[in-house]
């Protein structure tokens, strides 16, 4: 009986000391944990620096140029005279702020506006906002209705996806977030907006009565 004893005790210390010389399976076991930890700090670095980017807002526009914007595009103002009516505006750029006014005189029937056009490439091409929730600006609304649009080089007809009315105090400065999901067209069928189609964004003024109108921009960008 001793004996088996002796020689199962000797068989457990030889298995010992085969494992610490030779501890190829622990070894292992560390590099595939080692390896393992690697590529899940990673991935969550990834994610963390792809959300910052996503998050950081795009400056389209801080009117520190008095006619073009940060693409170095000049500023379009659209009237109506095209759908039949008279309306005219003006715009001045003076320490980084833009002010434009003007009077809306509709035609017979027909809707009375002014756009004030920021491209977002020099040939007009769309560019891919997709990474992209919306359009925020500064803005001091004084008189008038004002809505934020962006056009889209799928439509055809003029009617793109704008945003509500910007409501708030007037004659006051606020920050306005307009998110795209939230903006419709106005008369044609409601599409989906193509955020990879993307080629200006608008500050629309308009009515169907005949009345001035007056804001002021400090920033312009996407968030």
């Amino acid at each position: 009986m001793s004996e088996l004893v002796r020689d199962k005790t000797t068989e457990a210390n030889r298995h010992n000391r085969l494992m610490s010389t030779n501890p190829i399976s622990s070894l292992s076991t560390t590099r595939c944990h080692a390896v393992a930890t690697a590529l899940i700090t990673a991935l969550l670095a990834l994610r963390a620096i792809a959300a910052q980017a996503a998050a950081t807002p795009l400056l389209l526009d801080d009117y520190s140029d008095p006619k073009r914007n940060k693409n170095g595009i000049e500023r379009l103002l659209i009237d109506d005279k095209g759908a039949g009516s008279s309306s005219q505006a003006t715009q001045k750029c003076e320490n980084g702020v833009l002010l434009v006014k003007g009077d809306l005189v509709p035609g017979r029937g027909v809707p009375a506006f002014i756009s004030l056009v920021s491209l977002l490439s020099a040939d007009g091409k769309p560019k891919d906002m997709s990474g992209y929730q919306g359009v925020r600006l500064r803005v001091k609304v004084t008189k008038g209705i004002l809505c934020v649009q962006v056009g889209s080089s799928e439509i055809t007809n003029y009617d793109y996806h704008t945003g509500a009315p910007i409501a708030g105090k007037r004659g006051e400065f606020q920050e306005v977030r307009v998110a795209f999901k939230d903006m419709k067209r106005a008369w044609s069928e409601q599409t989906a907006l193509n955020l990879k189609s993307i080629t200006s964004v608008n500050l629309v003024s308009f009515g169907m009565a005949k009345d001035a109108f007056v804001y002021e921009v400090d920033e312009i960008g996407f968030y």
